[in-house]
C-alpha cells in the first residue's frame, strides 16, 4: 500500500512539475550546466552551442588509388546522411516505435513524459521520453565520450528525475531552434544500431548491404526496433531476438495505418540473412593490406593539416569523416604479393620484400612482403607466419633492424666518383685477390690508414678495366679501389643526398665515412630507402621522400594538405643521366640479366651481403622504381635452423616451402621476385619515358696534368701522385735500363681526375736468343725388315 501512495504522490507532483514546464513557467536549475560545467542557461530559448549543432563522429577511409577501400579508422562507424537521403519508410519506422506523435506534439509528450517520471521515481527505465528528450541524451553521451569526461557521461545516463527534467528541458529550447525533420534527421544519424554500426546509414550497409535510402519495410522495421536495446537485439548475435523485436515494430506501424495487413505479413515472412553482413574494414590488421594501411596510418599522425599534435592527428583520422587517398596500385600490390607467396612461405626463416615507388613524385607504388598478415600469435601456439613488423621500412615508421644492401652500394660510388669528375673510362687493375691492409682512405676528418688485413675477393672476372666493366660485373676489387680514389667522405655524402638512410635513424655520413667497407654495403637499410636513393637515378637527379598520402578531403568535400614529398634536384642531370646508362650493363649481359623484363630497358644492380645472408635486385626506369630483397631471418624461433651453416642462402633448401635458393641475387631476388612484379607494375604505365643519353664530358671525366716525375725514383714519384690526386700501382716493363730501375709512368701528359696511374718498372732488355746454327743433314734412316 505504501508503494502504491508513493508513487501516487509522484505522479501528482510530476504533474504539477510538468505542467509548469510545458508551460514556461519554471526553468529547473538541476543540470543547467553545459557538460563543461561552467555555463548556466537562464532561459528556454537558449540552447547551448553544443547542442545546436553537435559534432557527429564520422568514420574516416583508406582508399587504393582506385577509389577501392583498403580500411576505415572510426571510434564510431558512421556516415552521415542528409533526411532525403534516408528511405521515407525508414524515418516513419523510427517514429512509430519511439514517438508516433513526434510531428504533432512540442518538445514534450505530457503523457509519456509523465508516465516515464513516474517509472524512473520507482527505479526503473521507462521509455516515455519523446524523440527530441532522446535526442538530447544521445547527443550529451556524444559530447562527454569526445571529452572524455566520464563524469558528465554518468550524469547524462543516470536513472533520475534530474535527468529527465535536463533532458525536457533542452528539448524544449532544441524545438524553439531546430525543426522537426532537422531533429529527426540528427537522430538517425546518432543513434547505436549494434554490431559497431552508428547511424542508420552505416547501420544499412552492415546488416542489409544497401544504403539507407534503400532500405525495404522489414530491413527499416528491424533497423526500428534495435536503438532501444542495440546489444542485446542486434541480428548478428541474436537474431531470433532481432527478429521478434522488429515485428513488434511492424505491429505498431499497423496500429497507425502506416502498412496494410498484407504488407504486414509479407514483411514478417522475411528473415535475417547473414550473408549480406558487410564487416567494415576497421583499422589495419583488417585490411586487404594491413601494412600499407599501417604506414598510411602513422604518416597521417605526422601530417600537420589534421592537427598540431599526433593525439589530435588521430582523433581527426578517428572521427572527422575523411576520405585518404592513396596511390597504392591494388592490381601491383596484389601482384607483388602474390609472387612471394608463389616463391616463398610465411613460415619459411627468411624475410623477403619488394618495393616500388614513382620516380619524380616519391609516390609507394607497392610494398609487399612474404609475412602479408599483421599479428603474433607466437605465444605458445602454432605459429602462423603473422608479423607486426613492416620489413620494407625504419623502425620509426614500424619497421625492423633492416639489410644490409651488398653491392647495391656501388651506385653511389660510381655517383660520386663522376659527380666528382673521375669519369667512367679510367682504368683499375682489379686483381682477383686483394688485401687492403696498410691502404690509405681519404675520410671527412682526414686520411685513415687500415691496420688490419681486410680481404677482398672477387666472385666475377678480375683484371684492368674501367667503370663500365667494374659495374656490368660487379667487380669487387675495382669499387674498393674507386672509392679509394674518390674519398669516403664523398661516397657517403652522396648516398645520403640521394636518399639512403639507415634502417636505426643513424646519420650515414657520421657513421660509415671512415668504413670502407661502405662500398660492398656494410650498411643495414630498408628497401624503401633503396628504392628512394635509386629513384632519384631515375628522376634525373631530383630526390623525393617516400609519401603514401595523394590527398586528404574532409567529409564536405574540402581537400587538406597532404605531406609533401619535398622533391628537390641533389644531383646533376647529367651525373643521373650517367648511372643510368652505366647501370643498364648488369640488365644487359651483367648480373641482373635474367631479371630484365622483356621489351623494357632497366637500369639497376644486383647485391649479395657476405656469407650469403641477404640477396638484393634493384631495378628503375624513368617511371618505376624498385627493389626486392630476400634476407635470413636471425629470429630466435629459426636459430636452429641456420646453426652450422656458413653460407646461409646459398645452396639451401628452406622448410615450409620446400624452396631451394641458389644464393645468387639476380636469380632468387631478381628473375623471380623483381621481374615479375616489375612487369605488371609497369604494364599499367601507358606513357613511357626513355633514359636520356649523358653528354660525353661526364663519361670522358675532368682530365688533369700528370706531375712529371723527371728525374725521381719510384716512391718519390708515388708521393707526388698521391699529393696530386692520384692513386699509383706498380707494372714490370721491359726496358734497356737495369732491372729494378723506375723508367716511367703511365699515362703520362693528363688523365681523369684522380686516376690510377703505373709507376713503370725495368725488369731488365729483352732478351732475344740467339739465332739458330746450321747443322749436317741427318742421315736416312734404313728400313728395318721383319715382322712388323
Amino acid at each position: 500500500m505504501g508503494k502504491r501512495l508513493y508513487s501516487l504522490m509522484m505522479f501528482i507532483f510530476v504533474s504539477f512539475l510538468g505542467g509548469l514546464l510545458a508551460a514556461g513557467l519554471i526553468v529547473p536549475i538541476a543540470g543547467m550546466a553545459t557538460t563543461t560545467g561552467t555555463t548556466l542557461v537562464n532561459s528556454l530559448d537558449q540552447l547551448p552551442t553544443e547542442l545546436k549543432a553537435p559534432p557527429q563522429p564520422e568514420r574516416s577511409r583508406l582508399l587504393n588509388s582506385d577509389g577501392s577501400t583498403l580500411a576505415f579508422f572510426y571510434d564510431e562507424n558512421r556516415i552521415y546522411e542528409p533526411l532525403d537521403k534516408i528511405a521515407p519508410i525508414m524515418q516513419q519506422a523510427q517514429v512509430a516505435i519511439e514517438d508516433h506523435r513526434f510531428y504533432q506534439h512540442g518538445a514534450m509528450d505530457l503523457q509519456g513524459t509523465l508516465r516515464a517520471l513516474v517509472r524512473s521515481s520507482q527505479g526503473n527505465t521507462q521509455g516515455g521520453s519523446s524523440l527530441t528528450q532522446q535526442y538530447v541524451r544521445l547527443v550529451l553521451v556524444e559530447i562527454a565520450d569526445q571529452k572524455n569526461d566520464a563524469a558528465a557521461k554518468a550524469a547524462a545516463t543516470e536513472n533520475t528525475i534530474a535527468r529527465k527534467i535536463r533532458e525536457l528541458r533542452y528539448a524544449i529550447a532544441m524545438e524553439k531552434e531546430l525543426s522537426k525533420d532537422t531533429i529527426l534527421e540528427s537522430y538517425l544519424n546518432i543513434a547505436y544500431y549494434g554490431d559497431g554500426a552508428y547511424g542508420v546509414e552505416a547501420a544499412a550497409r552492415h546488416y542489409f548491404g544497401v544504403s539507407a535510402e534503400k532500405l525495404n519495410l522489414p530491413q527499416a522495421a528491424m533497423l526500428a526496433g534495435l536503438v532501444r536495446n542495440p546489444v542485446a537485439t542486434n541480428p548478428v548475435d541474436h537474431p531470433a531476438l532481432a527478429i521478434e523485436r522488429r515485428n513488434n515494430v511492424l505491429d505498431r506501424m499497423r496500429e497507425l495505418d502506416l502498412i496494410t495487413d498484407a504488407e504486414l505479413a509479407e514483411a514478417k515472412a522475411v528473415g535475417f540473412d547473414k550473408k549480406k553482413v558487410r564487416e567494415s574494414r576497421l583499422g589495419c590488421a583488417n585490411a586487404e593490406f594491413p601494412f600499407i594501411c599501417d604506414y598510411a596510418f602513422r604518416s597521417l599522425l605526422k601530417t600537420t593539416s589534421l592537427g598540431s599534435t599526433p593525439e589530435e592527428r588521430k582523433d581527426r583520422v578517428f572521427r572527422g569523416g575523411l576520405t585518404i587517398q592513396t596511390q597504392i596500385d591494388p592490381k601491383a600490390q596484389r601482384k607483388a604479393e602474390k609472387t612471394i607467396k608463389n616463391y616463398l612461405s610465411a613460415k619459411d626463416p627468411v624475410v623477403s620484400v619488394i618495393t616500388m615507388m614513382e620516380p619524380g613524385t616519391g609516390l609507394i607504388r607497392a610494398m609487399a612482403q612474404n609475412r602479408n598478415k599483421m599479428g603474433d600469435n607466437d605465444n605458445g601456439k602454432k605459429w602462423k607466419g603473422e608479423t607486426y613488423y613492416n620489413y620494407a621500412v625504419n623502425q620509426s615508421m614500424g619497421g625492423a633492424d633492416g639489410y644490409q644492401g651488398g653491392s647495391t652500394f656501388k651506385a653511389f660510388v660510381a655517383a660520386a666518383a663522376l659527380d666528382e669528375g673521375l669519369g667512367s673510362y679510367g682504368t683499375i687493375s682489379a686483381k682477383a685477390h686483394m688485401n687492403f691492409k696498410n691502404q690509405l682512405f681519404k675520410t671527412c676528418n682526414g686520411t685513415l690508414k687500415l691496420n688490419k688485413d681486410w680481404n677482398v675477393d672477387n666472385a666475377s672476372p678480375s683484371g684492368r678495366m674501367n667503370m663500365w666493366y667494374g659495374t656490368k660485373h660487379s667487380v669487387n676489387t675495382y669499387y674498393v679501389q674507386l672509392e679509394q680514389q674518390v674519398g669516403m667522405c664523398p661516397v657517403t655524402k652522396m648516398a645520403k643526398r640521394l636518399g639512403l638512410e639507415m634502417s636505426s635513424g643513424e646519420d650515414i655520413v657520421e657513421k660509415y665515412n671512415q668504413i670502407p667497407a661502405f662500398t660492398l654495403g656494410s650498411v643495414e637499410v630498408t628497401p624503401l630507402s633503396m628504392v628512394e636513393a635509386y629513384g632519384t637515378f631515375a628522376a634525373r637527379g631530383k630526390h623525393c621522400e617516400p609519401i603514401i598520402l595523394k590527398s586528404i578531403k574532409t567529409k564536405d568535400g574540402q581537400p587538406l594538405d597532404v605531406p609533401s614529398a619535398n622533391c628537390k634536384q641533389v644531383i646533376s642531370e647529367e651525373v643521373a643521366d650517367a648511372i643510368s646508362k652505366i647501370f643498364r650493363g648488369p640488365y644487359e649481359g651483367g648480373t641482373a640479366t635474367s631479371a630484365k623484363v622483356p621489351g623494357v630497358t632497366m637500369a639497376g644492380k644486383t647485391g649479395t651481403v657476405p656469407l650469403n645472408k641477404a640477396v638484393w635486385t634493384v631495378g628503375f626506369t624513368r617511371d618505376l622504381v624498385g627493389a626486392a630483397v630476400i634476407s635470413y631471418d636471425n629470429s630466435k624461433k629459426f636459430a636452429k635452423f641456420w646453426k652450422g651453416k656458413s653460407s646461409f642462402l646459398r645452396y639451401v633448401t628452406l622448410p615450409a616451402s620446400g624452396r631451394w635458393l641458389s644464393g645468387f641475387s639476380g636469380n632468387n631476388a631478381g628473375a623471380n621476385l623483381l621481374k615479375p612484379a616489375f612487369a605488371a607494375a609497369i604494364a599499367d604505365i601507358d606513357e613511357r619515358r626513355s633514359f636520356v643519353d649523358p653528354p660525353n664530358s661526364i663519361l670522358q671525366g675532368e682530365r688533369v696534368n700528370i706531375p712529371s716525375c723527371a728525374g725521381m725514383g719510384a716512391s718519390s714519384c708515388a708521393a707526388l701522385l698521391r699529393r696530386a690526386g692520384f692513386t699509383t700501382y706498380y707494372v714490370n716493363v721491359e726496358s734497356e735500363e737495369p732491372k729494378g730501375t723506375f723508367v716511367g709512368t703511365s699515362p703520362a701528359g693528363s688523365a681523369p681526375k684522380f686516376s690510377q696511374i703505373a709507376l713503370l718498372i725495368s725488369k731488365g732488355p729483352k732478351v732475344v736468343p740467339p739465332p739458330p746454327t746450321e747443322s749436317p743433314s741427318p742421315s736416312p734412316t734404313p728400313t728395318r725388315r721383319g715382322r712388323r
